[in-house]
């Protein structure tokens, strides 16, 4: 089976063909970064807008680029929600309708389960069951997955996400956007100890996350602390450290809880590196493995949703020819495979 994905959910438009037997054919991306530069995070109208102008363009380069044309496709998927409505709604429409003029089925992909799914594109795949942390810009929750469909959710942020409080906490520093890997990459030259902040829900019973008050406690350093180069730095690592500890402590716990040695990590924010290192010694030191994708993968890409479609299109769903999306989708709701 052949599929074409499709990905419009906020500020990057991805397209990829993939095949079940050869694998990925396909992969293009355009990032919006230099067209909300200005504004300091996404502008939802100027992303449809770019979404549009970049959706068809990139299809035709998939094709090339895998030397192959729309006869030799056997499906289309796109990303339904959650995400940006206008945003959804081009990469929906298009979708829905080439699948349409094709005469192929088509598929509406949850973004989250095309994160979740995403390190089955690697070589190296995760065994059901397994724990799933997803962390980007928008959403922060851990998962219990015991098959694809079958997902439990078993903690969510209640207020911003850990990719969020990353971009807001990077704009308070004066870093440019997008602010997250500005201020990892920051966070590298920041000396430990200087500052310390606080491990937010840790110190409860529960999987939830908050990083509102963490981001809160930044900017009151931030406003007190001066602004030379050295003490920016050490801001950022201390918030860094902060993330990538709680979001670890919340992971022990699940795995603890659920009895489950296998942790994958998906999502913008699972390309940072000492997230990254804090949660393979963590594993190592349970007799554990962590799994991730690729960094291209990490963040929003038309790959996930090829695969994640194609596991659909495989147990027979399909997208009627009404054209809907949901900006917002619990991922609990999905029907099981």
């Amino acid at each position: 089976m052949r599929i074409l994905g499709i990905e419009s959910s906020c500020d990057e438009t991805g397209i990829a063909i993939y095949d079940d037997e050869q694998g990925l054919l396909a992969h293009q991306l355009y990032s919006q970064v230099k067209v909300h530069a200005d504004y300091g995070g996404v502008v939802p109208e100027l992303a449809s807008r770019d979404h549009v102008r970049k959706t068809i363009p990139l299809i035709e380069a998939a094709f090339k680029q895998a030397g192959c044309g729309p006869e030799s496709l056997d499906g289309i998927a796109y990303t339904a929600g959650p995400g940006l409505v206008g945003a959804l709604l081009v990469g929906t429409s298009i979708g829905r309708s080439l699948a349409f003029g094709w005469n192929i089925p088509a598929v509406a992909v949850h973004h989250m389960e095309g994160h979740l799914l995403a390190p089955m594109l690697e070589e190296e795949m995760p065994e059901f069951p397994f724990v799933a942390l997803l962390v980007s810009g928008g959403h922060t929750m851990m998962v219990k997955v015991a098959g694809i469909g079958e997902y439990e959710v078993l903690g969510e942020s209640v207020d911003d996400a850990a990719g969020e409080a990353f971009d807001k906490t990077a704009k308070l520093l004066g870093l440019d956007y997008p602010g997250g890997p500005m201020l990892a990459k920051l966070a590298t030259k920041g000396v430990a100890g200087r500052f310390v902040f606080p491990r937010p829900m840790t110190d409860r019973p529960g999987l939830d996350f908050s990083f509102s008050g963490l981001k809160t406690a930044a900017a009151n350093t931030i406003k007190s602390a001066g602004d030379d180069e050295q003490t920016k730095a050490d801001i950022a690592h201390a918030f860094q450290t902060a993330v990538v500890d709680t979001l670890a402590i919340k992971c022990k716990r699940a795995l603890k809880e659920t009895g489950i040695k296998r942790l994958i990590i998906a999502g913008g924010v699972s390309a940072n590196t000492e997230l990254r290192t804090k949660l393979e010694r963590m594993m190592q030191g349970m007799q554990g493995k962590v799994y991730y994708p690729r960094t291209e993968f990490c963040t929003d890409n038309g790959a996930m949703i090829a695969y994640a479609g194609m596991q659909r299109l495989k147990a027979g769903q399909t997208a009627e020819l009404s054209m809907k999306t949901q900006p917002r989708w619990p991922l609990d709701s999905l029907p099981p495979l």
